[in-house]
Order: C-alpha cells, then sequence, then structure tokens
C-alpha cells in the first residue's frame, strides 16, 4: 500500500512538473511566439510591435515590424529605448538603444477569453524609464491582461524641425505614434492572449499618465481604446507650441553641425548622427539639456491646445480615473538631494526662494515654453507660502511644488466631469516606503511615483533603487488599489458597480468628492477640503491653462 501511494505521488509530480514545463505558445499575425509561466501567469516579453527606428526610420511614424516563420521565444524584454538623464534612482540605465519598440503581454494562466486588457505606459519625464520595471502579478490575478510597453524618448521621440516635419509624414510626438502603434497591435493580437479587444484601459504614471491623455485629445487614437487612467498625470492642460518646439529643433541640429544644406540634407545629417552624439545633446544624468521638448502641439497628433480641446468636448470620450499622490513635490526634491553630493544637501531656506524665483519668474511659463507669469507673481507666491508656516523648509517647498498640480488636475476634471465619468482620488499613505537611499532631513511622505508599488509588486525605481516590502496594512491598501483598477478596467467604475466607497467626481463645488486612498481605510475627501488643503483659491488666479 505505501509503495502504491508513493509511486502515485510519484506521477502526480511528474504530470505537474510537465505541465509546468510545457511550453506556452501563441500564434499572432507576424508569427508564433514561446512564452513562460510564472506565479499563476503567463508571460510573453520583448515582443516586437514595430520596425526597429533606425537608419532611415529614425523620426518617423513607426512601421510594420518584420514577420517571422519559425517560433519566436519571448521569455526576455526588449531592450530599453535610449536614455541619459535618470531621474535619480527612477530609471536607466543609460543606453543608447534605438532599436527598443517592444511590448510585454502578461495574462492569467489557463485564461478564458474575453478578460479586460490594461495598456500601461510608464512614466518618466519622456526621457527616461522602461517596461521592465513594472510587475503586474497582483493586476493579473485580479482578471486582467496587461501589456508595457516600451517607446521613443527624449530627442528620439519628441523632436520638431522644419526639415523633417514637412516631409509630409506624421512628426513631432513620434513616442505618442509609437503608443498608438502599440494599441493598433492590441486591437489585432490581444484575443490570442485571452483579452478583449473591445475593453481595453489605457493607463499610465505621470509622463505615463500624460501619454495617456494624448490618446484621448488625439483623433488619431479614436476606437483603439475605451477606458483611461491618469495617475498623476494626464490632466495636461499646457503643451509645448510647436514654433517654440522647432525652434529648440533647430538649435538642437546646429549644436549637432546638421544646420548647413536644404531641407533634404539638413534631415539626412539628423538621421545620420550616431545615437550617442544624441544623447550627449539630450542632457546629463541629473538633468535634461536646452533642446528637451517633450510633448507638443503638432497640429495632427495633438490638434490643439488640450484645454481648448476639453473645454469643446473635441476628445475621445471616455470614462476617466484621474489621482494624483498628496506629495507629488518631494519625488523632484528628492532628486535634487540625491544630485547635490557629495555630501548630499537638503533644501534651504534660501533655497526654497531661488525655486520660485526660477519657476515663477523671468521669461518661461510651464514646461520651459510661453506664456510667462505676470511680473509679481514670486512676491504673490512667498507671501502665500511664508517658511514660518511650515516645520521644514522642504515641507514648505514640497507644498509650493505640490498644490499647483493638484490644482491644475482638479480645473481638467472639473471639465471633463461634464462629458464623461470621471472618479478622482488622492493618494495620502505617508509612510509609503522609499526607494531613494537615506538622506539628511529629506521626508518622501506620499511622493511622486509612492503609489506605483501598491499596483506593481516590488516596484522600486530602476536598476539604483532600493526595494522595500509592504507591511500588512499597507498590503491591504494595495489589494483596495489593485481590484478598484481592475474593476474600472473592467466595467468604467473602480467600485464595479454603485458609487461606494468611490464616488463618482461630479465637479460641483458642494457635491464633488475624491477618494482618499490611505491607511487604515480610504474615505471620502470633499472638494472644499481638497481646495483648502491646496490653496486653489489662490492657484486659480496664478495658473496658466
Amino acid at each position: 500500500m505505501i509503495r502504491r501511494r508513493l509511486a502515485f505521488i510519484l506521477l502526480a509530480m511528474g504530470f505537474a512538473c510537465a505541465a509546468q514545463a510545457a511550453p506556452v505558445r501563441v500564434t499572432i499575425k507576424d508569427g508564433a511566439l514561446e512564452g513562460a509561466r510564472r506565479d499563476g501567469m503567463v508571460t510573453f516579453l520583448g515582443i516586437p510591435y514595430a520596425a526597429p527606428p533606425v537608419g532611415a526610420l529614425r523620426w518617423m511614424p513607426p512601421a510594420a515590424p518584420a514577420k517571422w516563420s519559425k517560433s519566436r521565444a519571448a521569455k526576455a524584454f526588449g531592450p530599453s529605448c535610449a536614455q541619459i538623464t535618470t531621474l535619480g534612482p527612477f530609471a536607466g540605465p543609460a543606453n543608447a538603444n534605438e532599436d527598443c519598440l517592444y511590448l510585454n503581454v502578461f495574462a492569467p494562466e489557463g485564461a478564458r477569453t474575453g478578460l479586460p486588457v490594461l495598456f500601461w505606459i510608464h512614466g518618466g519625464g519622456h526621457v527616461d524609464g522602461r517596461s521592465d520595471d513594472y510587475d503586474p502579478v497582483k493586476l493579473v490575478r485580479a482578471g486582467l491582461v496587461v501589456v508595457t510597453i516600451n517607446y521613443r524618448l527624449g530627442l528620439f521621440g519628441y523632436l520638431a524641425h522644419p526639415a523633417l516635419d514637412g516631409e509630409g509624414h506624421l512628426f513631432g510626438n513620434y513616442g505618442s505614434l509609437d503608443q498608438q502603434q502599440a494599441l493598433r497591435w492590441v486591437k489585432d493580437n490581444i484575443a490570442s492572449f485571452g483579452g478583449d479587444p473591445g475593453n481595453v484601459t489605457v493607463a499610465g504614471q505621470s509622463a505615463g499618465g500624460s501619454a495617456a491623455s494624448v490618446q484621448i485629445l488625439s483623433p488619431l487614437a479614436k476606437g483603439l481604446f475605451h477606458r483611461a487612467i491618469f495617475q498623476s498625470g494626464g490632466t495636461n492642460s499646457t503643451m509645448t507650441p510647436l514654433a517654440f518646439a522647432q525652434a529648440r529643433g533647430m538649435k538642437f541640429a546646429a549644436a549637432a553641425d546638421c544646420a548647413k544644406g536644404d531641407a533634404a540634407a539638413v534631415a539626412a545629417c539628423l538621421r545620420a548622427l550616431p545615437a550617442q552624439k544624441i544623447l550627449e545633446l539630450s542632457g546629463t544624468a541629473s538633468a535634461n539639456g536646452p533642446f528637451i521638448n517633450g510633448l507638443m502641439i503638432d497640429g495632427r497628433i495633438v490638434p490643439g491646445k488640450p484645454i481648448d480641446l476639453y473645454r469643446s468636448g473635441n476628445y475621445n470620450r471616455v470614462p476617466i480615473m484621474s489621482g494624483m499622490v498628496a506629495d507629488e513635490g518631494n519625488f523632484n526634491i528628492g532628486i535634487a538631494e540625491y544630485f547635490s553630493g557629495p555630501p548630499r544637501k537638503p533644501v534651504t531656506a534660501e533655497g526654497f526662494k531661488t525655486y520660485a524665483a526660477k519657476t515663477y519668474g523671468g521669461n518661461a511659463g510651464p514646461g520651459g515654453s510661453p506664456p510667462a507669469y505676470p511680473k509679481g507673481t514670486v512676491e504673490a507666491v512667498l507671501a502665500h507660502y511664508p517658511l514660518k508656516n511650515y516645520p521644514t523648509p522642504q515641507r514648505a517647498q514640497n507644498a509650493l511644488m505640490t498644490d499647483p498640480l493638484l490644482c491644475r488636475a482638479r480645473h481638467v476634471g472639473r471639465i471633463l466631469a461634464q462629458r464623461v465619468p470621471v472618479y478622482g482620488y488622492r493618494f495620502d499613505e505617508i509612510t509609503a516606503p522609499s526607494y531613494f537611499a537615506a538622506m539628511p532631513g529629506y521626508e518622501p511622505r506620499a511622493y511622486h511615483t509612492a503609489d506605483l508599488q501598491f499596483l506593481f509588486a516590488g516596484y522600486h525605481g530602476g536598476p539604483e533603487g532600493i526595494p522595500h516590502p509592504l507591511n500588512k496594512a499597507q498590503q491591504k491598501l494595495s489589494d483596495e488599489m489593485v481590484s478598484a483598477w481592475a474593476n474600472f478596467a473592467r466595467s468604467g467604475n473602480p467600485n464595479g458597480s454603485g458609487d461606494h466607497p468611490w464616488p463618482r467626481f461630479t465637479g460641483e463645488d458642494r457635491t464633488s468628492l475624491y477618494l482618499s486612498q490611505n491607511i487604515p481605510a480610504s474615505t471620502a475627501l470633499t472638494d472644499a477640503d481638497f481646495v483648502a488643503r491646496h490653496q486653489c483659491g489662490f492657484w486659480e488666479t496664478i495658473l496658466v491653462y
């Protein structure tokens, strides 16, 4: 009996091992793929969704990838896109890869068909970041098919120059075009992985949220997605005007010694530049160079000023979930201190005043482009944020950096809520682990990117970030957030159904509510409380929309 029972156990173990070892294969329009199993999900990594944008395809709309005849291994991430500015430990590593237009698909093992799809766009100021750093295992366990992508960054992804722009193709926001190409790939192929091409949520954080909002604004993305999530970004109301972007592009061409000859000669010179030369002109690890634009109003991909498109209702109308963290500014403060040493230097009273003068004085407005703030703005800002009201200069600077961002998001959210369902939130968990190294006097609190680790298991920025596990209370909040994100992707409502615990944002002063995501419990936050906390009455007189 014992031998028979042992033989049965060994036989069962053999079947289990064979099942685990069995290859995971799918066939898409371009060819067959062989993936892998991990943690109850199947993964297909490094799938090309466009041809390498190199040589003659540099600064061109993405082209279709080449098909393959043999089964293609999809077990390793594709190369991350060229980048040099790493935002402290957020991103990297710095590299010169132009062949980087790859995506990844994560699906529940044994998934049925028709699952909602979450299409994730990484952040990084449109200059850095990569898909590798986002492990969606909890979202997949919640019943989603998750797609993560790489897209062109920095000068490779966002460049305007008359010699390129006059070639007759879509131009300027090449990174946005990459995202649209990847969305078309999802429409054509995601059913092979169990996903529903008729239920796609485009989502992102920071620059990824802004990238998602471009798809809301772009007529070229119509019908490619059905809901949108903006995390700490996406409520763009300002973008670089085309003329300003082209002026920067011409300065870049001159710095690269590509300003001579007719338009064809200039374009050919730019496309012949070594990738490393373009990176050298892009900036350093700690800062962008003078030629970086980010998103621009090109006239076709982004057809007009975002605030005008929102006000007119001339955008892709889908349910939207949008929110910020309570201490957005502490991330940039951390980056500045990270690069300030050795020894590293915390924010000082003088540094706070310098930040205010640099941001709200001079000739540059949001994003380094016109319009400028009017004379007297610096004095008004400093009077409204006196240092004596804060325990430390960092707390004061964090408030000054955070409040206009959240008030701008509120302003745009109220406009959007007039035409589409909007669910607003603020992430308030101030003990969230920080992946920055310990720095003197630095308080992370609910810093920009703090919420990512609650959705993506083990998130810790890029390779230089320090991972920290979530404690039991944080895991509970993580479970609640994952459930809400999955519900929204499934139904357009983070509650699944009804209006509790997450109320719909109406845009009305006296009735609008947000969800305050916090420990020990998330609660409704009134618009009045939000306005008071972030001084929105003051910022409505200052901000340029």
